[in-house]
């Protein structure tokens, strides 16, 4: 009975064994096709990068290859090392200018921090005949039906609680007035000082960049320079401003001395 028992007993302990040797195994083999399958992402991650990579440097290649031949010649009498003095920058932009109408002279600003919004008067014409409002009910009516037909809104202290209504409308377009950029005045007369001179010098929503103009090629060099030379001196100089750019609509980019 004792030798019965003691068989039973190894050969129990045996069985017990095997159970627990398949139970390795087979967890083995699991870990083996989960690593597998926690692989597969990785490899596609890598194939997604190397496929971004492949469609970034096609896309670099096509807007080369889009470059126009008077592009391609204007850019080789600018050296995209050098910061040129305004009046040389001035009339290297008036210099390279290929197109056939009266192109447009570009300011672009990377300033210091965001939240700039100014108005600026230029001695001479900015190129750009604004259209003013100055707010009315006539105003508030077209309002009504999401009709914007100006460039500029002016309005008095007590028409503003009218407006505010509206400010989802006019807000993102940067029309609503307010007495930062000097919007709110105090009479229809103040429209005079809002003309074909006046610019309103604003950063983007998140980042410090700062786009406008300052007039047309066909200029005279002197009023292209006393513009410029107002937009810097109102920003502050080379206290707020970090890089300027200048450009014709049909032209490439001068960087200038701040």
């Amino acid at each position: 009975m004792g030798k019965t028992k003691t068989a039973f007993v190894t050969e129990t302990e045996e069985i017990k064994k095997t159970s627990a040797e398949k139970y390795a195994e087979k967890k083995a083999k699991r870990d083996i096709e989960k690593e597998k399958v926690l692989d597969v992402p990785k490899v596609e991650q890598v194939l997604q990068d190397e496929t971004a990579q492949s469609e970034i440097k096609v896309k670099k290649e096509i807007i080369e290859k889009q470059r126009g031949k008077k592009y391609l010649e204007a850019k080789l009498k600018i050296n995209k090392t050098n910061s040129y003095k305004l009046t040389d920058a001035i009339k290297l932009v008036k210099e390279t200018s290929y197109s056939k109408f009266d192109g447009t002279m570009e300011m672009h600003l990377v300033v210091k921090k965001t939240g700039v919004n100014i108005n600026v008067t230029l001695p001479y014409s900015a190129g750009k005949q604004k259209r003013i409002e100055f707010a009315t009910e006539e105003t508030l009516e077209k309002l009504k039906i999401g009709k914007i037909d100006f460039d500029v809104l002016l309005t008095t202290a007590d028409m503003m609680p009218k407006l505010v209504m509206y400010a989802k409308l006019l807000g993102p377009r940067g029309l609503m007035p307010n007495p930062k950029n000097g919007t709110i005045v105090k009479s229809v007369k103040d429209k005079e000082k809002f003309g074909g001179n006046t610019i309103n010098l604003k950063t983007e929503k998140e980042v410090p960049l700062i786009h406008t103009s300052f007039g047309k090629v066909s200029q005279d060099l002197s009023e292209l320079v006393k513009n410029a030379e107002t937009i810097l001196d109102k920003l502050g100089g080379s206290k707020t401003i970090v890089r300027t750019f200048i450009k014709s609509t049909m032209s490439p980019s001068v960087k200038i001395q701040i």
